[in-house]
């Protein structure tokens, strides 16, 4: 009998949920090629489900990057700093190093990464290891090594050691056939940039891995997401941060979008609960593995004209980036998130006016403090 897809010398058995096509516990077994990854005859693993301990033990890959710092710190609030580990291939800054586990990982190194997670007994992932859309046109080879073969490791571990993995996608992840106004989850996916096409790639693979291996794979589309302390990573929607920088430095901004290109944005704290709540939410209740989630829809003239009203001296100019504004272009203008707030309860806290608000008191003040010292 071929050894492919077969599960050998079992010791326990697996439940299937059959809601959701996916492993919901599994007690210790030996595997015989029941990985998509070739695993030897005798390996043994065992993996810990988030029954068995207090809190999940939390892999964060790619935690230098826009989100990767502010989700630890929302986690470690949550399940106790000694049990989140940000993880990168960078050197972190020292603030960040001291505030809780912090290790080197490289997402391409898939020895590395199987050690990480049985060392520390990791039971969750969350995977942000990227190259946006503009960085990744300016490098396609580094982008479809990263953000596709990075991914497939992740997959792959995540399926031996029984994970639960969360893999953010995007905006991006639509293109200029899809419905634009609202944009739902389920339509016609044709990016036209390499970190939009490995996006599809990551959220069709993870969907597979889940109905073919028991993956409990999630995923969102995330919209444009502003905060005050984000790490860029040359986005699209990066101006929406870039401006209010501007706004309180010198109260004027160049944005290199057309004043009337609409995009879907975010506050990060709506995007951070968002995180959390897709990854608690019970398997049962997820009627499918990849979610639109959304806030507020709007366009660099709206966000000047709300930046006005607490800065009156604020002045924008355009300088249309070619590159960026085909992209923006080519994007969803507004999602539907009817099902993640119908299915998990999904609901946001920040519209367009606190938006404004919070972004500037945060920066405000800041610069303030620079001032004075």
């Amino acid at each position: 009998m071929p050894a492919t897809g077969m599960l050998s010398q079992v010791a326990g058995r697996m439940l299937l949920s059959p809601a959701s096509g996916c492993r919901t516990s599994v007690v210790s077994i030996r595997f015989l090629g029941f990985s998509p990854r070739q695993v030897t005859a005798d390996a043994n693993f065992h993996s810990v489900s988030c029954s068995e301990t207090d809190h999940p033990r939390v892999l964060i890959t790619g935690g230098l990057g826009q989100l990767g710092v502010g989700l630890a710190n929302f986690l470690r609030k949550r399940f106790g700093k000694d049990n989140v580990i940000l993880s990168d291939i960078r050197k972190p800054p020292d603030h960040i190093f001291h505030s809780g586990p912090f290790i080197y990982s490289d997402i391409l190194d898939y020895k590395n990464l199987r050690e990480i997670v049985v060392n520390n007994r990791i039971t969750w992932l969350f995977h942000y290891s990227a190259l946006l859309s503009a960085v990744g046109e300016a490098n396609v080879s580094l982008a479809r090594s990263v953000n596709i073969t990075g991914l497939h490791n992740i997959l792959d571990v995540a399926t031996e050691h029984n994970l639960r993995l969360f893999v953010p996608s995007t905006i991006g992840a639509f293109g200029p056939t899809s419905p634009r106004n609202p944009t739902p989850d389920i339509c016609i996916q044709r990016p036209r940039t390499i970190y939009g096409v490995s996006k599809v790639h990551a959220e069709l693979m993870g969907e597979y891995y889940c109905y073919r291996y028991g993956l409990d794979f999630r995923c969102l589309r995330y919209p444009g997401i502003i905060s005050p302390d984000s790490q860029l990573g040359g986005g699209t929607t990066d101006y929406a941060v870039h401006i209010f920088h501007g706004a309180t430095k010198n109260g004027k901004y160049e944005c290199n979008l057309n004043p009337n290109t609409r995009l879907p944005m975010m506050y990060i704290d709506d995007c951070l609960r968002a995180t959390l709540e897709v990854m608690e939410a019970p398997a049962k209740s997820l009627s499918m593995r990849t979610y639109n989630i959304n806030a507020m829809s709007f366009t660099p003239k709206e966000l000047a004209q709300e930046i006005l009203k607490h800065v009156p001296e604020f002045q924008i100019t355009y300088n249309v980036d070619s590159v960026r504004q085909a992209i923006a272009d080519s994007w969803p203008m507004n999602f539907d998130d009817s099902n993640a707030r119908k299915d998990w309860g999904w609901k946001h806290d920040f519209d367009l006016p606190e938006l404004v608000t919070t972004m500037l008191n945060f920066l405000g003040s800041d610069t303030r403090v620079a001032q004075a010292n």
